[in-house]
């Protein structure tokens, strides 16, 4: 099951795909990226990554190319690489040019788009549940990076993880200045009290999830209160299910946050239905039922 990548419209292996050492996205992160993966074959909720994708483009003066543009050549490199699913990452560079921080010195935006044969968390995870670690590493301020711009600037999560690696836990949980959960390094939190589900507001700052926002779909959808809040740490010990969101993950049950038992230490009803409910949707899209 091969590895394929597309840059600026020439399809090569992982070993011969090559970007200039002076383009801006290596240099300083000046990029912007989504992630998606297929269903059937078929990219997951690809319309929904692309505006977010002219989104974060547009925050930070990035010019991308037409939607049907990219659309065209993830479907191009979903056929050149042939595998049953796969993993896609699209990545837009400010490109290369003379070093320096200057956006203006800057030639051309460049696409990269990576696909991969797809490899899913283990199984056990979702039976098991997930550890998280509240970190001590703040996510970043809206008025400094704005976390719901999608870039290649990932330090601050990585940092996140890596602290909470560190203590043994699977994902991390990061607070913004003002002591509220966000997010985690790669995954937008939910929190389950009662029959109410609740995420963080998204004016707290985070990246507004894709998968985040179908989750709260589908809840409402079934019938499930589901809405965002302002939530602190006591929310998360005190909540009686815990679960996270990604495209990669879909709805992945959290048992302990710093060594604590949530609930009953075991994935709990709501995060079960929801699990189902979202692995249904991508049984649609695979079947051509749902747009991609």
């Amino acid at each position: 099951m091969p590895t394929r990548v597309y840059i600026d419209g020439v399809i090569t292996d992982e070993k011969a795909a090559v970007v200039p050492v002076l383009d801006r996205g290596f240099l300083y992160g000046d990029s912007v990226y989504e992630v998606t993966r297929t269903s059937g074959g078929r990219p997951v909720d690809l319309g929904r990554h692309l505006d977010r994708l002219e989104r974060s483009a547009a925050a930070i003066g990035l010019a991308l190319p037409a939607p049907a543009t990219l659309a065209g050549a993830v479907a191009e490199t979903l056929a050149a690489a042939a595998n049953a699913e796969a993993y896609v990452r699209i990545i837009v560079t400010r490109g290369g040019g003379e070093i320096g921080l200057d956006p203006a010195l800057a030639d051309r935006p460049r696409l990269v788009i990576v696909v991969r044969p797809l490899v899913l968390p283990d199984p056990a995870l979702y039976d098991d549940g997930v550890e998280v670690a509240l970190v001590a590493v703040r996510r970043n301020p809206r008025r400094a990076l704005d976390p719901a711009i999608k870039s290649g600037n990932y330090l601050n999560n990585l940092l996140g993880l890596r602290e909470a690696r560190a203590r043994g836990a699977y994902e991390c949980v990061m607070l913004n200045a003002d002591g509220w959960i966000v997010e985690g390094s790669t995954s937008n939190l939910f929190v389950v009290r009662g029959e109410a589900v609740r995420t963080p507001a998204f004016t707290d700052g985070l990246l507004d999830g894709i998968t985040r926002g179908r989750v709260l779909e589908l809840a409402r959808a079934a019938g499930i209160a589901a809405d965002e809040a302002h939530l602190g740490p006591d929310d998360l010990f005190r909540a009686d299910e815990v679960f996270l969101t990604s495209s990669l993950r879909g709805v992945l049950p959290v048992v302990r946050v710093d060594g604590a038992r949530i609930g009953g230490g075991r994935p709990g009803p709501v995060t079960h239905a929801l699990g189902a409910h979202y692995a249904r949707f991508l049984e649609r899209v695979a079947a051509g039922i749902e747009a991609g």
